[in-house]
């Protein structure tokens, strides 16, 4: 997690190894990003930062990148390798690069129904 302003994350929110939560947020011109030298010798670069929000009840599957400015709601599984970098809205399924939405997560994905699995 690299966090030069708040990452909220909310209760019962699982994560899988590697993921990644970055809220920095660089120039896109160079003559912007690179260091720069203050009259008294320090050096600094034009960084910024925006928020993350992950509510509740998140599966956030392995290797997940999250960039700044993103919203999950609640309920969301993220699947495996996804770079977030927009708004995910609750109680869907979202995955890819980059991730979006593939469908609502309902009743019908309950593991009571997937007798297979017992």
């Amino acid at each position: 997690m690299l966090d030069t302003c708040p990452v909220t994350i909310g209760d019962n929110v699982f994560f899988g190894p590697n993921c990644t939560i970055a809220t920095p947020v660089h120039p896109f011109r160079w003559q912007e990003r690179n260091m720069k030298k203050k009259s008294d010798g320090t050096v600094y670069d034009d960084e910024y930062g925006k928020p993350i929000t992950i509510h509740s009840n998140c599966w956030i599957a392995s290797n997940v990148v999250i960039t700044g400015g993103v919203t999950i709601g609640e309920g969301c599984v993220i699947g495996a390798g996804s770079v977030v970098t927009r708004d995910i809205p609750p109680n869907s399924l979202a995955a890819g690069n980059p991730c979006r939405v593939i469908r609502e997560i309902t009743e019908e994905d309950s593991i009571k129904y997937k007798a297979e699995l017992f």
